[in-house]
């Protein structure tokens, strides 16, 4: 070879690859219109909203991108083996830049972030920080590049019912108090006209942060509250139902029923804990949760309506209705609300004749049919088997129904029963709080001054003002500002009484 060849030699190489990878893009873009034609493509090709270094890793690798996913996906799956969870996040980084219409990729990346690594750091602010990067890696990238993969979709809605709305994890209250104060920021409240149609600087500007950086439309937001509401959208379970909502309308016939059930155990979830209570000691704002008994018929209509569109999994969704009835039954029965938990026990028996209650004061008596007891059999037998286990949910439910009880015998001059009602709730939060006395900062109850607090606002909430004066006389209460009364001031019975410590501690 001559030397005016050698020298042409290397700058031809080099033009004949620019000019191949040239072709190899023009190629691809015709291949990637073929594909949607013919349907065989699960996605869009990525356009320009992707990062350059995706589109040119996509268009200069071609189909050899395909290959070295795979490669790198099986080294992921041995660093799982090998409990390398940090390594793997990085390897299933490039997976996604080179095949972002890789499901599975996106979903495995975000549980090991939400899940596998969050659980390696002891600072509940640690673990927040790596649960919120698995929602925003679906949220803000996952559906960017697959919005109409129903199973993104899903994924998300179980991180927010899971992992924050679940008590499993040490620090799910840290998770709680800071998602709730996140949405408390930007809502203020829930007025979907202000959000929807912003006319203040304030609403335009949270209406932004809505949209761009949580990715809420309130628009849908408002049609999922009209639909199945009043939902409380600083706790974890409206937005699981929010983002199902959204994978259902994508998913095809055999995806629905994972969807569908990412609606109604959060509904049955929003009604055992889903009213919020404000707390401020102080300048710091916490929060506490509690039955929100108005759910009630809202998520009835749902089982209902979930049962008749899904006829092939309506055994399936219809144990989780009979479930859910027994429960509205009992919780309203315990919160003294014994005329509307008759009138759901009926409906509950016609519904499901066969429907069937343990005694728990009999633990060796077979199960009984709800239909051959009375409303107050069937509940107390609840009661007995209530405070006997460790869900915090249903014994919080417990404690605070048998004090509104203790309330309403009081207001009503029984002083006997108030005071063996509020005896009774504080033996019950006692017992509780020594059986989980090494799990208290996971699952303990709040402090019984709280639940005795919250429990009089309840019973101010919903019952007459008249019958509320009452019970302030005897509690020997002032009254509200402005009002004045005649009645003369009397001391509550011992075990009624409402504490006053913690003065510094109000309520709104």
């Amino acid at each position: 070879m001559t030397g005016s060849r050698s020298r042409l030699y290397k700058p031809a190489l080099i033009a004949s690859m620019g000019l191949l990878l040239v072709l190899s893009g023009l190629l691809q873009r015709r291949l990637n219109h073929d594909r949607i034609d013919l349907g065989v493509t699960r996605g869009e090709p990525l356009g320009s909203t992707a990062p350059p270094v995706l589109v040119f890793t996509t268009v200069a690798l071609g189909g050899f991108r395909g290959l070295i996913a795979n490669a790198l996906w099986l080294r992921a799956a041995e660093l799982q083996e090998e409990d390398k969870y940090f390594e793997k996040v990085q390897l299933a980084d490039w997976i996604t830049k080179l095949q972002p219409h890789f499901t599975t990729v996106w979903i495995v990346q975000a549980w090991d972030m939400a899940y596998n690594i969050s659980i390696k750091f002891s600072d509940p602010r640690d673990r927040w920080q790596w649960v919120q990067r698995g929602i925003e890696l679906l949220r803000d990238e996952a559906l960017k590049y697959n919005p109409d993969e129903p199973l993104i979709y899903r994924e998300l809605g179980w991180i927010f019912q899971h992992k924050i709305g679940q008590d499993l994890d040490d620090a799910h209250v840290y998770f709680k108090t800071r998602w709730a104060r996140e949405m408390d920021q930007v809502l203020h409240g829930t007025n979907y006209q202000a959000l929807i149609h912003p006319q203040t600087d304030d609403e335009k500007e949270r209406a932004g942060i809505l949209r761009e950086k949580y990715k809420l439309d309130p628009v849908h937001m408002k049609e999922v509250d009209d639909e199945y509401g009043p939902l409380e959208w600083r706790l974890p379970e409206a937005h699981t139902i929010y983002w199902a909502t959204l994978g259902l309308k994508r998913a095809k016939k055999e995806q629905q029923i994972t969807l569908r059930r990412e609606i109604y155990q959060p509904l049955q979830l929003a009604f055992q804990r889903g009213r919020l209570t404000e707390i401020t000691v102080g300048t710091n704002k916490q929060y506490q949760v509690g039955p929100n008994l108005a759910m009630i018929p809202r998520a009835n209509k749902a089982y209902e309506r979930m049962m008749a569109e899904d006829p092939e999994f309506r055994d399936n969704i219809a144990t989780a209705h009979r479930n859910f009835m027994k429960d509205a039954v009992y919780f309203l029965y315990t919160h003294n609300r014994r005329s509307e938990a008759e009138q759901w026990m009926k409906y509950l028996i016609a519904k499901y004749p066969d429907a069937t209650a343990y005694d728990a004061r009999n633990p060796s008596k077979p199960p009984q049919k709800i239909a051959d007891l009375t409303v107050d059999d069937y509940c107390v037998a609840r009661v007995t088997e209530d405070i006997s286990e460790t869900s915090r949910t249903r014994v919080q439910q417990a404690v605070e129904g048998f004090l509104i009880n203790s309330y309403y015998s009081l207001a009503i001059g029984e002083d006997d029963e108030g005071t063996a009602n509020a005896l009774f709730a504080e033996k019950i939060w006692a017992r509780y709080q020594k059986e989980t006395e090494k799990q208290k900062g996971r699952i303990g109850l709040p402090p019984l001054d709280e639940m005795k607090r919250e429990a009089l606002r309840l019973f101010e909430q919903n019952y007459p003002p008249l019958l509320m004066n009452q019970l302030r006389t005897r509690l020997g209460l002032p009254a509200p500002a402005g009002v004045t009364t005649n009645a003369p001031a009397a001391n509550a019975p011992s075990g009624a009484a409402i504490s006053q410590s913690g003065q510094a501690a109000t309520k709104k």
